[in-house]
């Protein structure tokens, strides 16, 4: 019989979050799961407050905790010129360390690149009134024509945002001097407004940054479980604990409970989605990313060391097991715009097919689930 998992229980979340606190001394990151409703965003507030200190002399308030929730969308408000209409843009609360450096670190060629990943709109900063304006490039009757002012969705805004947030950790990352105070890394549901494949992008490139700097401590939580799936495939060799959040009704605990080696399964949907793809023969590059994921997490089930192992070898194409494992290693790691999706060679479709149907066929699968 396998052990019963270890629940542990905190009388409220400033204990809960002191706890995470104790637990980042000696671990990388702290990766949560909880579903909408359990207190992750208050979590994140608790967690980030505890970091405050004031100098009694002074007055002047110091942090520790670079974070990410509702609150830092409420760091930008709408200016949207209702009597003229023309004159829109973002206003950018300049009371707060998030925006140290803005002007000195030229962060509209940090955002940009990454925004283009996501997004077909464009952005300036006016750094003299603290304000940001879109544009997008509309073609009507093959003329290119740019529209500046424009007010762009809320996921849109939500994406920018969060573009604007990652190029904040790169410089954190980087240990530039303005944001040296950075000890630790708060970032609760991210992808609130992307669907799966851009979630997979999101948590990969996520992941593979925040890895590159052993000395910041990282606390991710969310309800999204492909997202949590991703982040935790990522983040699996280096040091840190996987939780599922939740709370006691009737005696108002915080309860965490060890998520185990394998935390979630997502992968029938997602072979579900690869199989009509190559069906219909719409592929396009990031679906490697998908079949990277599906790949990592059936060796970890599976019990090997690494996905080239789920691999099935073609005798007239990949004898030795190798170029198969080369084709997903390279191709799911490539800097691909997920909004502007670019479609496989042929040859690329047909290794694709290739890996996918020697996968299904080594480990079975209802059939019923792909007719």
């Amino acid at each position: 019989m396998s052990p019963q998992p270890i629940i542990s229980s905190f009388s409220d979340l400033n204990e809960l979050a002191t706890h995470f606190r104790t637990l980042l001394d000696s671990k990388k990151y702290v990766l949560l799961f909880a579903y909408n409703g359990t207190g992750k965003t208050r979590l994140s507030g608790v967690f980030k407050d505890l970091g405050k200190e004031t100098n009694s002399e002074t007055g002047i308030s110091t942090a520790d905790t670079l974070y990410y929730n509702a609150f830092t969308e409420d760091l930008f408000t709408w200016e949207n010129d209702i009597d003229g209409d023309t004159d829109r843009h973002l206003n950018i609360n300049k009371n707060t360390r998030f925006f140290d450096g803005l002007r000195e670190l030229e962060m509209e060629s940090r955002i940009r690149p990454l925004l283009r990943r996501y997004g077909d709109f464009d952005f300036s900063i006016d750094y003299e009134n603290w304000t940001i304006s879109f544009s997008r490039e509309v073609i009507t009757n093959g003329t290119s024509e740019k529209i500046e002012n424009i007010k762009v969705s809320r996921g849109e805004e939500n994406i920018f945002i969060w573009c604007f947030f990652l190029a904040v950790v790169q410089l954190v990352v980087d240990q530039e001097q303005a944001y040296s105070w950075v000890k630790y890394v708060y970032i609760d549901d991210p992808i609130s407004s992307l669907d799966d494949n851009n979630a997979i992008a999101v948590a990969s490139h996520l992941a593979q940054l925040l890895k590159s700097q052993e000395e910041i401590k990282v606390v991710i939580s969310s309800h999204h479980s492909l997202f949590f799936n991703v982040i935790y495939n990522e983040f699996k060799k280096s040091r840190g604990k996987n939780y599922f959040l939740s709370k006691n009704k009737e005696t108002g605990e915080c309860l965490i409970q060890d998520t185990g080696d394998t935390p979630f399964f997502n992968h029938v949907a997602l072979i579900k989605e690869l199989s009509k793809a190559v069906n219909t023969g719409r592929l396009y590059t990031y679906h490697f990313n998908i079949l990277r994921n599906i790949l990592e997490k059936a060796a970890s089930f599976h019990g090997f060391k690494d996905f080239t192992e789920c691999i099935k070898r073609d005798e007239d194409d990949d004898e030795d097991g190798v170029t198969f494992a080369r084709y997903v290693n390279i191709l799911s790691h490539g800097n691909y715009s997920l909004f502007e999706p670019i479609e496989m060679v042929e040859d690329n479709k047909e290794i694709f097919r290739k890996i996918l149907q020697g996968y299904m066929e080594s480990y079975r699968f209802n059939p019923e689930l792909f007719s």
